[in-house]
């Protein structure tokens, strides 16, 4: 957890490149992030291609399978963006469904069987799985009864990436003694990103695409598709100088000296490594504390796993 210390090692004034948000739309849409409101019926892949054939791209990625029947919060990185969609498929995942009951249970029993659910559970995938059919622990971080009508009960779960719902649900059933199944579920958020954060349809995103190509207004698309630095939430950063990001660009790790500021991190933790301007640059493990690193004045600090700003990007 971030524990809101930020160290300055050095000061500095960022020149080089631009702040996210004064990005041109076109960058925008071959290197931003949608939040797309997936609808029942179509499974997470052609949503991707959806939005691809919409935006005239020829690259996207998703944040993580959806079932068809599900919707909700389904973030599709555009272009060059879409490296950063492993982040996104390890990010834990909120979600709001109905459950039935086959039979009444008592509420006092419900709620003492969904508290058996919560922390770390195993799970045996269903039949029908994009994953090979073996029990694996996953961690419910918050499972909550939110109303109860009859056989029919609203919940919502907080939970590792790649956890079942359904499974869930029917595992529930089977300690009540009674049976479920799940009858509706919506993803509410996905990493850092949640109904609220723009969320649009693929019908939102089809007319704001028409407004800025035919009419020249681009003010809908700049809403539906934002920087890919807004997904960056839940990763910690570190801050180097303008030099430095031409060394980074070109696959050195990052070196203490090329540090300008950073938020307090462990050692083994992934960051995100950006511009004085607030770009990102790359992703990386870092190889020290943000402690040591403040205290060292040499030494790698990060091992860059992942490049996003490219060679010859530089704006004055």
């Amino acid at each position: 957890m971030n524990t809101g210390q930020t160290f300055l090692i050095k000061e500095a004034n960022g020149e080089l490149g631009i702040s996210p948000e004064e990005r041109s739309t076109e960058e925008l849409i071959n290197y931003g992030i949608v939040n797309i409101d997936k609808p029942k019926g179509p499974t997470s892949h052609q949503v991707s291609d959806f939005v691809q054939k919409i935006l005239g791209i020829n690259k996207s990625g998703h944040s993580g399978t959806l079932d068809p029947a599900v919707t909700g919060v389904q973030p599709i990185a555009l272009g060059r963006a879409t490296r950063i969609t492993q982040y996104f498929l390890t990010a834990p995942k909120e979600y709001v469904g109905i459950m039935h009951l086959h039979k009444e249970v008592s509420e006092e029993d419900l709620r003492a069987g969904v508290d058996k659910f919560v922390g770390k559970i195993k799970q045996l995938p269903p039949i029908k799985s994009a994953v090979k059919r073996a029990e694996r622990v996953r961690e419910i971080y918050e499972f909550e009864i939110i109303e109860i009508d009859g056989q029919d009960v609203l919940f919502r779960v907080r939970c590792q990436a790649g956890t079942y719902i359904r499974k869930l649900v029917h595992d529930l059933g089977k300690t009540l003694g009674v049976g479920a199944h799940m009858a509706e579920l919506r993803r509410t958020a996905a990493g850092p990103l949640t109904e609220k954060d723009n969320l649009v349809t693929l019908n939102d995103l089809k007319d704001a695409m028409h407004y800025w190509k035919e009419e020249g207004n681009d003010k809908y698309l700049r809403y539906c598709i934002k920087p890919i630095e807004n997904a960056l939430s839940r990763l910690k950063k570190v801050w180097v100088l303008d030099t430095t990001v031409q060394t980074l660009v070109h696959g050195r790790d990052l070196g203490v000296p090329g540090i300008s500021k950073m938020e307090s991190f462990k050692r083994g933790e992934y960051v995100a490594i950006m511009s004085l301007k607030g770009e990102l640059v790359a992703i990386g493990e870092t190889l020290m504390s943000a402690v040591e690193a403040n205290t060292f004045k040499k030494g790698l600090a990060v091992n860059v796993k992942k490049v996003f700003m490219a060679e010859d990007y530089v704006k004055d």
